[in-house]
């Protein structure tokens, strides 16, 4: 079994409620940030990595994204003809990632600073850790709102509680979601396990990081990159 992850599950399957009307006719990843789709953002950072192992798992237009991605060597979870959430998709793709550690990955958020897939493999410690959460003191969080959703302890586990923003990036053992008798269910069951156990661990990002959840966060994600290029 892999000790480090060279897979990442890309979610891609989502509504994008929140960023409606833009989704109406686009699916979220497909959005444009700085001249480049959301999703785009994600994969550089994991190929600049050396992720060796792409896998997007898809619901809402994902012909669309089937298109954007055409030509590449990314593999495809197809959720139909429903959504998962994050904890099934993670399931649902695991044949696709392989067996040990993984990479989960949201892609509606754009970075500024050092790579976080670097962060996260050079703090992973998978004799103590069954998940490490890459998580965004909030001053670095750029148009967050509200408080903040784990607090990590001085040996490092992470627990719930108003302390640091979830980044949407996270290692994780994948073989733990194969005990969930749920089709559909989100990465919190599996969470609240860890924490329990204290197998939850979680890392703090040193750069800038900004979730564009919404199409006001659009121009905050480019200003946060244009700081980056000056």
């Amino acid at each position: 079994m892999r000790n480090d992850p060279d897979a990442v599950l890309m979610f891609a399957a989502g509504f994008g409620t929140r960023m409606k009307p833009l989704t109406d006719i686009c699916p979220k990843p497909l959005i444009k940030v700085g001249g480049q789709a959301l999703i785009d953002h994600a994969m550089q950072l994991a190929t600049d990595h050396g992720v060796a192992r792409i896998v997007v798992n898809l619901h809402y237009k994902s012909h669309m994204i089937r298109d954007h991605l055409a030509g590449t060597s990314t593999l495809f979870s197809e959720e139909q003809p429903d959504i998962l959430e994050t904890g099934g998709g993670l399931k649902a793709a695991s044949p696709l990632l392989g067996h040990g550690p993984v990479y989960t990955m949201n892609t509606d958020a754009v970075w500024s600073g050092a790579n976080p897939f670097d962060m996260l493999c050079n703090a992973w410690l998978p004799e103590r850790m069954d998940a490490l959460l890459l998580c965004i003191p909030q001053g670095q969080a750029v148009g967050h709102k509200g408080g903040g959703d784990f607090v990590i302890g001085a040996d490092g586990t992470a627990h719930r509680g108003p302390g640091l923003v979830y980044s949407g990036l996270q290692i994780i053992q994948s073989d733990i979601v194969r005990d969930i008798e749920e089709t559909a269910f989100s990465l919190n069951v599996i969470w609240d396990r860890l924490i329990a156990a204290n197998r939850l661990h979680a890392v703090a990002y040193s750069g800038e990081w900004c979730d564009v959840g919404q199409p006001a966060s659009i121009a905050l994600a480019e200003d946060m990159l244009a700081r980056l290029d000056v």
